[in-house]
């Protein structure tokens, strides 16, 4: 015995809402991706980053992070719960800059030092650690 058509549409309706309703949830933006350095230090003055100092970090969805603090090259691992990042021991070269750079990778290590909180805001990313910050704008994928 066939069954007719409709019976069969019904329960796919049904199906195809419960399977839309899952997929719909608002998800919290994700901090993978690549970041470069606005700004830092004081969170109530934060300062520009240095201009020629191409400071940036990368985190991959392997919980893995690379990059540069305006002077040396850094990576390390991260892991994310809600708001809070938690870094990894930050290995990094050691070469030496000029005292501005010096500076501003000085502070970046200090925040990228344990656990601090983070919030991103359209391509904005405010990481704060005590009372210093660090934002950065995301950089387009190419």
């Amino acid at each position: 015995m066939e069954m007719p058509v409709k019976n069969y549409l019904l329960p796919l309706f049904v199906l195809s809402l419960i399977l839309s309703a899952c997929s719909s949830g608002s998800s919290s933006p994700s901090i993978v991706g690549t970041w470069k350095l606005t700004a830092y230090g004081p969170a109530d003055s934060p300062m520009p980053a240095v201009s020629d100092a191409e400071a940036t970090i990368t985190f991959d969805v392997n919980g893995t992070l690379s990059g540069n603090g305006g002077c040396n090259s850094l990576g390390g691992d991260y892991k994310v719960n809600n708001n809070q990042i938690t870094f990894g021991p930050i290995m990094s070269t050691l070469m030496g800059c000029d005292e501005p750079r010096m500076t501003q990778e000085g502070v970046v290590r200090q925040v990228m030092d344990e656990t601090a909180t983070f919030q991103i805001e359209g391509n904005t990313l405010t990481i704060l650690k005590s009372d210093t910050v660090l934002i950065f704008a995301l950089v387009a994928a190419e």
